[in-house]
Order: C-alpha cells, then structure tokens, then sequence
C-alpha cells in the first residue's frame, strides 16, 4: 500500500514536472520557490542564493543537537529542452499513467529532487532533528549546460554548502549479474577533454576536385581511427572497487574481466568499459561554408571523457595510441580533471545497511559517473566532502533508463519514486542519528 510520503512525492514531482525549467535558458525560479516552500513550511532555514533573480539557488538547513558531521543532499531543477512530437504525454504534463509519472526531468532529475524534499520534510514534520551534525538539502539551477549554480554556492556561499557527505545523481539503477541483484552507487566521475582535429587543403572550384586540396577528405584516417581502435585501460580506486565487488575472476586484467561481464551483464558491460579508460566520441564535422567549395579546412570535434586524476600529458599519451603521427593538428577545447571520493566510507556503509533492509539478498557496489555531475564541484570546493552518486530503481530497467533520460517519453515507476524517499530518510537517520 502506498504511504503518505509515497503520495506526496508524486504530487511533488508532477508539479516541477509542470514547471518548463528547460536550459537554455532554465528560468528555475518557479520550482525553486515550490521547493522552498516545503521545505521552509517543515521548519528547515532556507537560503536562496540568487546572483540572478530567475535562477537561485535553494540551501535549506536542519541543526542538529550537537556538533558532527553535515550531510548534503544534492539536486538541480534545470532540464534538457524537450520536442513534444513523439511523446505519448506532454513532456510538461507530469501525467500520471501505466504506473509511471511522465515529463521531462522525470529521470533527470526532479525525481530526485521531489525524493530528497519530501524525505526531510516527513522527516522533520514527525520531530525528528539530528542528534549530531546537520541535514542541508541544496536545490541548484543551471546544471546542464555551465554548472553554474552549483560553482556559485559553493565559492559564493561555503558557510551554506559545506559538508562531509553528500548524496547526489549519477548511479543507482539495479542489474542482475549471476542471478543476483546490484546496486551501483558513484563514487567518482570522469574529466573531460574534449578536442578538435583540423586537417588543411587548398580551396578551388568543386566542380573541378583536381584543381584543389580537399581538406574534408584528410579527416577520413581520422574517423577511421577512432572508429575502429581505442585506447589502452587507466584503472582508478573506483574501477579496481568495481572489478573487486563484481568476482570477475580475471586477477585484475580488465580486458578479460570486460570480457567476462558482457557475457554475465551485458547492459551493463559497455558501462563498465568507458569507466575504465579514455573514451573518444566523434559528434561533429565542419568544413567549407560553401556547397560549392572544396574546403580548405576541416574540423572535426571529439568528445573526450578520461578516468578521475588524469591531465593533459596522459591523455594525450592515450590518444597517440590510437591516432596518426601526423596529417593533422590538435586543440584541446576544453579541459576538466575528473575526480573521486574514497569508494569506502560512513555514507556507503549507510547505504549497504538499506539495500540490505529494502531488498534482502542484493547488494551495492561502487562505479564511476561517465558524464559530468554537480559533485565534481563539491569534491574540488571541500576536498574532505565524500561526494556519491545514487537514486535507486529497481523497477526500470538500466537499458531503458539509459534510453530514457534526456530522450522521449521520459519518465519514472512510481514505485522508484518510493523507493528513494525511503533511502534518503533512512540514511539521513543512520548518518546523523
């Protein structure tokens, strides 16, 4: 039977889903003041950080008795824009349907934003306070395109943001493996080092190729690199954890404990490779601006995502095992050290002790984010905060997940829902008592 808590996240979650927070440009004030409100109306102190009005930031805060350690739970409201055609809802409906609420954000990530809010809500309205330390549950605009909101509390406001733990995106969805059901939780997330590669021609008449240097056809050695090799493994604490948890057998080799997992978990085996080494994404070409001019020159644009600690010097080592010697130039575009927290931890034995009680037989274990989170922004402002990543689902599957977050018909089992509210209040208690 559904509880009362169970009811209120989904009311919760269809009304950010309501609330168009697409970025660009995000306009997130709306659901923040609904987030505030709750929590302000449960007797939490509540910040706004606002350096621009349509897009604050939420801080809300629960003292504990006496001193210990402050938990975060951490969300953003902002979403990526979404295209009605094709939806069996409207991505802006928070429609309730087939067991499922449906809108965009509802996977990424106003679930989890609905699970938190209400998890401290119920929390305080039953009279519960830390014994020790504190609860801050922190709302951010403007995740998915600059991180913005985050970097902003956290060097504008440290006094509001400044934990020991922090819960956040980035992992959760269960998978069978041997018949036996795992949770995984981030405990790192990768850099990313994207780049472009320009080869160079002589510009002419297309209608005369031989006259010309076609500089869009030097990229092809290129693309077939990319296509068909890929760089050796960088094993990191949370991949070595990973293969540990996952007995794969393989004394550490990670190209035969890969080999192993695609046969044992194969939705998860893809994950599992681009944790444990430089991946090169090619996602764009450009050339001549002209259909009738043999370009000059050609750009093609990679994105590059590296394991956590790695810099310039070793990831261009990686990528002179899979490119040619010459023929081109290369320029980095961007350039983000990935980082990590210890894969052991209070917080992570908080969560073992849940899934433990919540579902008999599984257990967790940890991973690595391959995209960007707002915990690397933690991680780097409070080197000391243990920074993981988990929203447990054991109703949806990782490969529908996967196809849904940031695609059509997005959308998330009420019973996940559940499932997280419980989670969050459990290891809020365990943590602080």
């Amino acid at each position: 039977m559904p509880t009362s808590t169970d009811d209120e996240a989904v009311v919760l979650l269809q009304e950010l889903l309501r609330l168009d927070t697409s970025n660009p440009p995000g306009k997130e004030r709306p659901a923040q003041e609904l987030v505030a409100g709750r929590l302000r109306a449960a007797g939490y102190e509540v910040d706004l950080v606002e350096p621009d009005p349509e897009r604050p930031n939420v801080v809300a805060r629960l003292r504990g008795e006496r001193p210990g350690p402050v938990l975060g739970l951490l969300s953003h409201v902002d979403t990526v824009p979404a295209d009605p055609r094709g939806w069996r809802h409207d991505p802006w409906s928070g429609a309730r349907a087939d067991g499922c609420v449906w809108g965009r954000g509802a996977l990424d990530m106003k679930s989890q934003t609905a699970a938190e809010v209400v998890a401290a809500c119920s929390l305080a309205r039953e009279g519960w306070r830390p014994a020790r330390g504190e609860l801050v549950v922190i709302s951010v605009a403007d995740e998915e395109v600059d991180g913005i909101g985050a970097e902003t509390v956290c060097a504008e406001r440290p006094d509001l943001v400044r934990c020991d733990y922090l819960l956040n995106e980035g992992a959760g969805v269960s998978f069978s493996l041997d018949g036996e059901r795992l949770y995984d939780v981030s405990v790192a997330e990768k850099g990313v080092f994207r780049f472009t590669l320009f080869t160079d021609g002589v510009a002419g008449h297309a209608s005369v190729p031989a006259s010309a240097d076609n500089a869009l056809l030097k990229l092809i050695p290129l693309l077939e690199a990319l296509a068909t090799a890929a760089p050796d493994f960088d094993l990191t604490p949370a991949s070595r954890a990973l293969l540990a948890e996952l007995e794969s057998g393989a004394d550490g080799d990670p190209a035969v404990a890969l080999e192993r997992l695609r046969g044992r978990a194969p939705n998860f085996a893809p994950l599992v490779d681009a944790m444990m080494r430089v991946t090169l994404a090619p996602t764009m070409v450009s050339a001549s601006e002209a259909r009738n001019v043999i370009p000059d020159e050609a750009r093609l644009h990679v994105d590059c995502r590296v394991p956590p600690g790695m810099d310039e010097p070793e990831v261009r080592a990686r990528l002179r095992e899979v490119l040619p010697a010459d023929g081109y130039r290369l320029e980095f575009t961007e350039r983000i050290v990935g980082t990590g927290s210890p894969p052991e931890s209070p917080l992570m034995d908080a969560l073992r002790s849940w899934v433990g009680r919540s579902d008999p037989g599984a257990r967790v274990v940890p991973s690595m984010s391959t995209g960007y989170t707002d915990s690397r922004t933690f991680r780097e402002a409070f080197p000391d905060c243990v920074a993981y990543g988990f929203f447990p689902q054991r109703h949806m599957g990782l490969g529908d997940v996967e196809a849904l977050v940031h695609g059509r018909n997005e959308r998330i089992d009420v019973r996940d829902l559940a499932l997280a509210v419980d989670c969050y209040r459990s290891v809020v208690v365990e943590l602080l008592g």
